[in-house]
């Protein structure tokens, strides 16, 4: 039995409907493939630039641990070779036997220490006091912590150390901060002047904020006090902003530099990042061996950091600062 085949017509079943193309004439199929390679082109363009400024960034820090392990002699050739020719792992050794570097890195190690653990204490009560309680002058006083961000530690370090050198009673002082050095060359002058930071507060502050209130009301109907709230309860839900300040702060120790510089006169409080300028002398530089000492004192940092980025970075997050 033969039958004849019927023309399909645009419209009618079993035929495609006419027009399966959008509006704009390009196939979907067509435009979903140009989108692609878009998000391809867009994504791969960042990565180079993302690369290429993640180089220029890190060069330092790679010419700093090259040249730890340079020859001294290299170290004055013009132009200096990319990679060593002669890798003087000894570069490390004899910087250890040339400066206390043990004493300089406990000294450094309790220093950020202190500063890391005050900061979390004081920094907190402070954040928590200024976001979750209403007290009269409150806007005045996050106002003024926000006002003393503003100004850099160079203009306050002069009258900061004109306090530590006159403290009354401490260091032979009278009651009147006369006659005596206070506490120039101590461990007071080194951890108090850094117990607390304006930044470390609005950086609490920011945290609290976004923390429930209902759960602070409900507490206080059961009768807890309101530093149990404050410790028990609330606290305990900004654990990445704990460990934000205290990476923070434990980097400003470990770092401090000036500080530390004006207020020690001894080896024994001396810090590692004074104690490396003793390779810079007057006449001559020990290049080797003062890039050995800044490479020794820059590891520990960059281990924390990449141990704990992900929480580092969480904490910037949940604080609300982009």
């Amino acid at each position: 039995m033969v039958t004849e085949s019927s023309t399909l017509v645009p419209g009618a079943p079993g035929h495609p409907p006419h027009g399966d193309a959008p509006k704009g004439g390009t196939p979907r199929p067509a435009r979903q493939h140009s989108l692609k390679r878009q998000k391809l082109v867009g994504s791969t363009a960042m990565m180079v630039f993302l690369v290429i400024a993640s180089l220029i960034m890190a060069a330092p820090f790679l010419w700093m641990a090259l040249s730890a392990m340079r020859d001294p002699t290299e170290m004055a050739k013009v132009p200096m070779p990319l990679i060593p020719h002669n890798w003087r792992l000894e570069n490390f050794t004899d910087t250890l036997e040339r400066a206390p570097f043990g004493i300089y890195a406990r000294n450094s190690l309790i220093l950020a220490s202190a500063s890391a653990i005050l900061n979390v204490v004081f920094a907190s009560a402070c954040g928590y006091s200024l976001a979750k309680l209403r007290f009269p002058g409150s806007k005045f006083v996050f106002g003024w912590i926000v006002a003393c961000i503003m100004i850099p530690f160079y203009a306050t370090v002069i009258p900061v150390f004109l306090m530590v050198r006159h403290i009354p009673l401490f260091g032979g002082n009278s009651i009147l901060g006369q006659g005596g050095i206070g506490w120039i060359d101590s461990w007071w002058a080194l951890i108090v002047p850094g117990a607390v930071s304006p930044f470390m507060v609005f950086l609490f502050r920011q945290f609290y904020v976004g923390t429930p209130t209902e759960l602070i009301e409900a507490a206080r109907l059961d009768g807890v006090s309101e530093f149990g709230i404050y410790s028990r309860i609330i606290t305990p839900l900004v654990k990445p902003g704990l460990l934000t300040v205290a990476l923070l702060s434990f980097e400003a120790g470990w770092n401090n530099f000036l500080w530390p510089l004006l207020v020690t006169t001894s080896d024994n409080l001396r810090v590692i990042q004074v104690g490396i300028s003793s390779f810079r002398q007057e006449a001559t530089t020990d290049w080797h061996l003062l890039m050995a000492g800044t490479t020794m004192a820059a590891v520990p940092m960059i281990i924390l950091f990449l141990v704990f980025q992900r929480y580092f970075v969480q904490g910037f997050a949940s604080s609300g600062i982009k």
